[in-house]
């Protein structure tokens, strides 16, 4: 199998992540009672631009000569890796709150991996490195937004001093 570079590896790990989102947004979208502050129709939003992350990845890892499967070897360890994540996380969970909470993290997650594959791109300066990275990270910034502010907004409709669940 070919040796990645740290670009190709992190890449690799940016589209394990978006992969895992998708099950994530799913996961937690099933956890709303109701349409609360619409929160479903954000998750939805969510999930389809992590399916276009994950195409233009796919697209993206084809154009590293020989590496492809390398680097989507990576992504589906890092899917793997995250999706447990998410099940130690949540399981026996039904509140919503939790799983907005478990998305601020993963949205957090993501975010840092997109910048951090722009970073180490101004070196190598693949100008379709540049150009998915600048597209995901402004996405990534938007879904932590999303999901933090559905957080809070879920956290203001519980009551302080009432039982844990």
């Amino acid at each position: 199998m070919a040796e990645l570079t740290k670009l190709e590896s992190k890449l690799g790990e940016a589209l394990g992540l978006a992969m895992a989102a998708q099950a994530a947004t799913k996961k937690v979208s099933g956890m709303l009672d109701e349409d609360a502050h619409g929160l479903g129709d954000k998750l939805e939003r969510m999930h389809q631009e992590a399916a276009e992350t994950e195409r233009r990845c796919t697209e993206l890892a084809g154009e590293f000569d020989g590496k492809k499967t390398a680097i989507l070897d990576e992504a589906h360890d890092v899917k793997g890796e995250a999706v447990e994540m998410m099940r130690t996380y949540l399981e026996g969970e039904t509140d919503a709150l939790d799983g907005f909470e478990f998305l601020t993290m993963a949205e957090a997650g993501e975010l840092g991996h997109w910048s951090i594959v722009k970073k180490l791109n101004e070196r190598a300066g693949i100008a379709a490195v540049e150009e998915l990275a600048d597209w995901a990270v402004p996405v990534q910034e938007r879904h932590y937004q999303t999901v933090l502010q559905g957080s809070l907004a879920l956290a203001g409709d519980e009551d302080p001093d009432g039982p844990a669940a």
